[in-house]
């Protein structure tokens, strides 16, 4: 596919979290990553806001498993801490196959639009495991990437046959992206095929919600020279 990324990301833990278990200050992870969550962690590895990631499809290389940890999280009144239960996936590893499309609506950086750059970056970000920190759903589970052909190796669930998983959180329509003025909130229901899952993209999701209504970000010629002056040196250091 073009612009396309293909990489392996794994961890010790991580909490992608039902928003339903949040009822009481408990939280317990979906069984495999949301779409927002993937798309998070693309971002972590390269983005600019001249483009953005479309997450197209993620393959569930070992056994779900989840794990259950006391924490002391913040109370929302009185101050102090309280004891809560979250249930975590433990030993997760996933192969991603993402892309990116420029993001039509940000006409302030069409002089950025270079798509030979942006990829071969990418490319190079996936080698060196991520620009930024990788998160697998919170900041408590650190993920690590590497560079995979997506596809192979084994997986536990490549016999498995179809799984549904109910319904689900899928990802945020952002006003940034959609060019609109509301932010919105999508749900969908997943079927996992052999371990693998393909998602829809986010136009395609019926099950959507408004949240608020709010403002895109506008980037003046300052932030646009700094972001210009960013790839350069990364291209610079790709060639050294």
């Amino acid at each position: 596919m073009r612009n396309a990324i293909e990489f392996k990301v794994y961890g010790r833990m991580a909490l992608f979290t039902d928003p339903i278990t949040k009822i009481g200050g408990e939280r317990s992870s979906y069984s495999v990553p949301t779409y927002q969550a993937l798309k998070g962690i693309t971002e972590s590895i390269y983005w600019k806001p001249t483009f953005y990631w479309v997450v197209d499809e993620v393959r569930v290389m070992n056994r779900i498993a989840t794990q259950s940890r006391g924490v002391k999280p913040l109370k929302y009144s009185g101050g102090g801490n309280d004891l809560s239960i979250y249930t975590y996936l433990s030993d997760v590893c996933y192969q991603v196959r993402a892309h990116f499309e420029f993001n039509l609506h940000r006409k302030e950086l069409a002089g950025d639009r270079d798509e030979n750059k942006h990829h071969n970056i990418a490319k190079r970000m996936v080698e060196r495991g991520g620009r930024r920190d990788i998160f697998l759903g919170t900041r408590e589970c650190q993920g690590y990437v590497e560079p995979v052909n997506y596809g192979e190796g084994t997986g536990y669930y490549d016999d498995a046959g179809e799984m549904p998983l109910g319904t689900m959180f899928h990802g945020f329509n952002y006003v940034d992206e959609t060019g609109g003025d509301m932010l919105q909130v999508r749900l969908w229901q997943p079927v996992m095929d052999g371990g693998v899952i393909r998602f829809l993209r986010p136009e395609e999701c019926t099950l959507v919600r408004d949240i608020r209504r709010v403002k895109s970000k506008l980037f003046d010629k300052n932030s646009v020279t700094f972001a210009a002056e960013e790839d350069k040196l990364l291209g610079e250091e790709g060639r050294s």
